[in-house]
């Protein structure tokens, strides 16, 4: 006859298994705590930051939805200690649910615009992870038994119906505002000339305005007006055709243009006068303007019929970037202790500032960059051209580099002229 087994043994090991499957269901809850923690951090930092101090509206909405998935990662923390542990709430589980899949979606986009646009390797990293774990968060959330308070299908379309929304709402309002393109506009006005006293020299008044009628405002990188005097002979007779010709192959050598005509023989023209006439890192704000008056002084024998007046601005927007003060770096022709890009010339004025970006996301996210502004001297004045580059490579830099940074945080240039005026008024007030 057999013996039954102790009931004690049977006891024991049932109660062994059922000890080692609660000790993992609780290791795999306290890690996903862990990884919806961690989570809140990050994107609360960022969307505190971005909520407080972006550039621009959808920089604001981007820091309040942040700091939403924020809120929901953490109720989904405290909905995981309760799921697990406490059971005290019903619908605990499809919270914790939630939660582990707004922290997946948020860190899966943030891990790609970081891998994309950032040059940190820190970021992308621990996002990664981040995505990682809650991607299995939800798998272990949603395996355990939830009650879900409304039907899987109402819940999934209200879900996709609001993500729909959201998207067209954001390209409707958000994306094409800030795409659309402004450039501000310069404008000269020349004055009545003034005698001088013993009416051996006279000046020609010149207002400079800059006008920004758009929604956004402006970084002045630099601004540079310079004056050509021109001397231009009448031919009795129509010219034939081989000197339009020539004219046409002359004129691609000149940064000044002139029309060809008929009658009109011009020469290239001689720099008069070349002047700064707005301070680097000053602003335009939105649908503002600025004003200068400037002189072209000339004596009255002066062997030029005409002059012509041109004036350009390098301008950054205020929306893409923001910038520290602008200061006077150094000289080109210095290459031992001053650093430039090949494609700028040796006669140039180099200033530097540090530049920050639009968000925080970026900022933490991206190397610091600076602007430098160079002031390139001429026989046809002074040419400003910025560049924008990462901290210790402005040696490197080339200019396609450039042009797509240039891009990024909105550099623009604004200009005008020629704008000419006879002098054969003046000179016959001799």
């Amino acid at each position: 006859m057999k013996t039954p087994p102790k009931s004690g043994a049977g006891s024991r090991l049932r109660f062994r298994r059922l000890s080692t499957s609660s000790i993992r269901s609780r290791a795999a809850a306290v890690l996903i705590l862990l990884v919806l923690l961690l989570t809140t951090l990050v994107l609360g930092r960022f969307g505190v930051e971005d909520f407080t101090k972006a550039l621009t509206f959808p920089g604001r909405i981007t820091g309040a939805v942040l700091i939403l998935v924020a809120a929901t990662t953490l109720l989904g923390a405290f909905a995981v200690l309760d799921h697990w542990f406490f059971h005290s709430f019903r619908y605990s589980g499809t919270v914790a649910l939630i939660g582990t899949i707004a922290a997946f979606c948020t860190n899966g986009m943030l891990m790609l615009k970081t891998w994309n646009d950032g040059d940190s390797a820190f970021y992308p990293a621990l996002l990664g992870v981040l995505t990682v774990g809650s991607g299995l968060s939800v798998v272990v959330v949603w395996r355990t038994s939830i009650e879900v308070p409304a039907p899987k299908r109402v819940a999934a379309a209200l879900i996709i119906s609001s993500l729909f929304a959201a998207a067209n709402f954001g390209y409707q309002n958000l994306y094409q505002p800030a795409q659309r393109g402004a450039r501000p506009i310069i404008t000269l006005t020349m004055r009545d000339p003034v005698l001088k006293k013993d009416r051996k020299a006279f000046s020609v008044p010149v207002d400079i305005k800059i006008e920004n009628r758009g929604d956004m405002g402006f970084y002045v990188l630099g601004a540079e007006f310079h004056a050509m005097g021109e001397r231009v002979t009448l031919s009795p007779e129509d010219r034939v055709g081989q000197q339009w010709r020539t004219d046409a192959k002359e004129w691609q050598k000149f940064q000044e243009k002139n029309p060809l005509s008929r009658r009109e023989v011009h020469q290239a023209g001689e720099l008069v006068a070349a002047q700064p006439w707005m301070a680097p890192g000053f602003w335009i704000d939105a649908n503002d303007e600025f004003c200068a008056r400037t002189l072209v002084q000339l004596p009255m024998n002066t062997k030029y019929d005409q002059v012509a007046l041109y004036a350009t601005a390098s301008l950054a927007r205020k929306d893409q970037l923001r910038l520290e003060p602008v200061r006077f770096k150094g000289y080109s022709w210095e290459s031992k202790t001053m650093k430039v890009p090949k494609w700028v010339k040796d006669d140039s004025l180099v200033y530097r500032a540090r530049v920050h970006e639009n968000n925080a996301i970026d900022e933490h996210t991206m190397d610091p960059r600076n602007l430098d502004v160079y002031w390139k001297f001429g026989t046809h004045g002074v040419s400003v051209q910025a560049s924008i580059t990462r901290n210790g490579e402005e040696e490197g830099h080339s200019e396609e580099e450039g042009e797509k940074f240039a891009r990024r945080y909105g550099v623009v240039d604004a200009m005008t002229g020629p704008i000419e005026r006879t002098l054969w008024d003046i000179k016959g007030k001799q």
